[in-house]
C-alpha cells in the first residue's frame, strides 16, 4: 500500500483499515466483526477495523515464529539499513501521518507533527545501534578458562501500545526489537488503530520481511493477550499503559515466566523554586502540562511553587492557559485538541469538582463546554490541597493544579508521596540544589530546567509502580530485547 503522495485528510480513510496485518498480508478478522474508529473532535465514525479473534492471534504468533530464524540470522547491517529506510519513509510521509494521528486521536496538528518526528527518530537511532550490539570477553580469575558473553535476540515479542501516542509508542518498541533480531506482534489501542496500520504498510515498503511485524486490533485485549502469552514461543511482553492494566499483564506473564518491560502511569511533580527564571519556568510548565493536551504519562500532574514566586507564577500560567486556542485536531490553528473519549472528559470534570469542593480556586476553565466533540478547556486551579483526588490520580488532561511550598524538605516529601515514580521537573537557578533535590526524588527521570524529558537517545522509564525496564538510550532499549548467553571456554 503506497500512500506517499496523499494526506490522510484528503485520503479515503478506509485505505488505512484494510485488515489485520499478519505475515505480510492484509486479512479480515476470523469473526468478521469490526471496531469503529471515532474522531474525538466531531464524534463522527471515520473508519472501522477488524476485531481480531483468538485464532487471528494464533496466526500472528505462527507468522512471527516462521519469520524468526530468517530475521535473527539477517546481518546486523542489513537490519540497520531497513530500519534506516523506515526512518526515511516516515520523514517523507510525515504530514500524512500527522494528519492521520490528528483525525483518530484528536491531537493538535502541531503536536502530531512533533510526535511523528519523535517516532521516526527511534528508527534512525536503532538503525545506528543495530550494528553495535557487543559481547564480553575475559579471562576467569582462576585462569582456568575464558569468559565469553554473547547477546542474542530474546524471541517473539508481544507489544501493547496506548492511544495517546499511536506512532511513537509503537516505534519505540518495534525499532529496538527489530534491531535486536526479534519478530513482533503489535496490538495498538482500539481507539487509534489507523496509525499502526499505516506504519505497517510503510515497514513493508521499507523491506521488513513478512511475519517480522504483525498488527492486531481487538476489542477483547485481555483474552487475546493471554492467549499469545500462553504460547511458549512468545518470550517478551512490552506494555505501555496504566499501572492497573500493567499489574494484570504482569500476573499473566508470570504464568510462563515471560520477560516484561512495563512503562506505566505517572504522577509527575513540577517544582518551581523562588530563584527560578519565571518565564523559563512558565515555558516549561506549558510544555510539561500541555504536550498532547495533557494526555501523557509524563505530564506535570502536581505543580508545586515556592511561596515567594507563587502568585506571579499562578497569574502567568493562568494567562497562558486561558489564551490557548481549543479546536479540532486537524485545524492548524488549534493549540489544544479534544480528549480521547467522553469518559475522559467526565473524569476531568470529576477531578476538578472534587478539588474545588476541598478548597481549590478556579483561575480559568473548569467548565465542560456544550456541543459535539470531547472537549475540556485548559484549566488552572490554585491552592489544590494534598487530599484532592487529582493529587493522587493521573489527570490526563489540560488541568494544571497549583500548590504552595516553603522548604526544600517539604517539597521533596510531597513529590515522593505517591506510588508512582516516572518523571519529575525542577526549576531553579541553583544547579547544585537542582541536582541534590533530583537525587532525592524517587523518579526514573529528572528534567532540570526543562519541560521536555523524552529523547530516543536517553533511557525512558520509571521507578516504583511507574514501570520496569527502560526504552531508548544508548544500549538500554535494545537490551530489553536481548538475552545474555555465557560461554565458559577452554582453549
Amino acid at each position: 500500500m503506497n500512500i506517499s503522495h496523499q494526506s490522510a485528510h484528503q485520503h479515503d480513510i478506509s485505505a488505512f483499515s484494510r485488515g489485520l496485518y499478519i505475515d505480510g498480508e492484509w486479512r479480515p478478522s476470523g469473526s468478521g466483526e469490526l471496531i469503529e474508529v471515532v474522531d474525538p473532535s466531531t464524534e463522527a465514525v471515520i473508519a472501522a477495523v477488524p476485531d481480531a479473534t483468538l485464532e487471528d492471534a494464533a496466526a500472528a504468533v505462527e507468522a512471527a515464529a516462521r519469520a524468526a530464524a530468517g530475521w535473527r540470522e539477517t546481518a546486523p547491517r542489513k537490519r540497520s539499513e531497513i530500519l534506516r529506510r523506515c526512518f526515511e519513509l516516515m520523514v517523507e510521509r510525515s504530514e500524512m501521518l500527522a494528519t492521520l494521528i490528528s483525525l483518530e486521536n484528536g491531537k493538535a496538528l502541531r503536536d502530531a507533527r512533533g510526535e511523528v518526528a519523535y517516532a521516526a527518530e527511534f528508527f534512525r537511532w536503532n538503525a545506528e545501534e543495530a550494528v553495535r550490539i557487543t559481547g564480553e570477553y575475559a579471562i576467569a580469575p582462576g585462569g582456568t578458562n575464558r569468559i565469553v558473553v554473547d547477546h542474542q535476540p530474546i524471541g517473539i515479542c508481544v507489544l501493547i501500545t496506548p492511544w495517546n501516542f499511536p506512532a511513537a509508542m509503537a516505534t519505540r518498541k518495534i525499532a529496538p526489537a527489530l534491531a535486536a533480531g526479534c519478530t513482533v506482534i503489535l496490538k495498538p489501542a482500539s481507539e487509534t488503530p489507523l496509525t499502526a496500520f499505516a506504519l505497517a504498510a510503510l515497514y513493508e515498503e521499507a523491506g521488513v520481511p513478512p511475519g517480522v511485524v504483525n498488527v492486531l486490533t481487538t476489542s477483547r485485549p485481555g483474552p487475546l493477550t493471554a492467549a499469545m502469552l500462553a504460547d511458549p514461543r512468545v518470550r517478551k511482553l512490552s506494555f505501555t499503559g496504566s499501572t492497573g492494566v500493567g499489574r494484570v499483564l504482569l500476573a499473566e506473564a508470570a504464568k510462563n515466566v515471560i520477560s516484561c518491560s512495563m512503562e506505566l502511569g505517572g504522577n509527575a511533580p513540577f517544582i518551581v523554586f523562588d530563584d527560578a527564571d519565571l518565564e523559563a519556568a512558565l515555558d516549561g510548565a506549558m510544555i510539561a502540562k500541555m504536550r498532547n493536551a495533557g494526555e501523557a504519562c509524563t505530564a506535570a500532574n502536581r505543580i508545586y511553587v515556592q511561596s515567594g514566586i507563587y502568585q506571579a507564577f499562578a497569574e502567568g500560567l493562568r494567562s497562558r492557559m486561558a489564551a490557548l486556542r481549543v479546536g479540532a485536531g486537524v485545524d492548524s490553528a488549534t493549540e489544544c485538541g479534544p480528549m480521547i473519549t467522553r469518559r475522559a472528559v467526565e473524569k476531568l470534570d470529576r477531578l476538578v469538582t472534587d478539588a474545588v469542593s476541598r478548597g481549590a480556586q478556579v483561575l480559568c476553565g473548569g467548565v465542560v463546554p456544550e456541543g459535539s466533540g470531547f472537549f475540556y478547556p485548559p484549566t488552572v486551579l490554585s491552592d489544590v490541597p494534598a487530599d484532592a483526588e487529582m493529587a493522587h490520580e493521573e489527570i490526563f488532561g489540560p488541568v494544571a493544579p497549583l500548590s504552595r511550598f516553603d522548604s526544600e524538605d517539604e517539597v521533596i516529601a510531597k513529590a515522593n508521596d505517591t506510588e508512582y515514580g516516572l518523571v519529575a521537573y525542577i526549576y531553579t537557578r541553583d544547579l547544585a540544589r537542582g541536582m541534590q533535590v533530583g537525587s532525592k526524588i524517587e523518579a526514573g527521570m529528572i528534567a532540570l530546567n526543562r519541560g521536555l524529558v523524552s529523547d530516543p537517545a536517553a533511557p525512558f522509564g520509571g521507578m516504583k509502580q511507574s514501570g520496569l525496564g527502560r526504552e531508548g538510550g544508548q544500549h538500554h532499549g535494545i537490551a530489553e530485547f536481548l538475552e545474555m548467553k555465557y560461554f565458559a571456554a577452554s582453549f
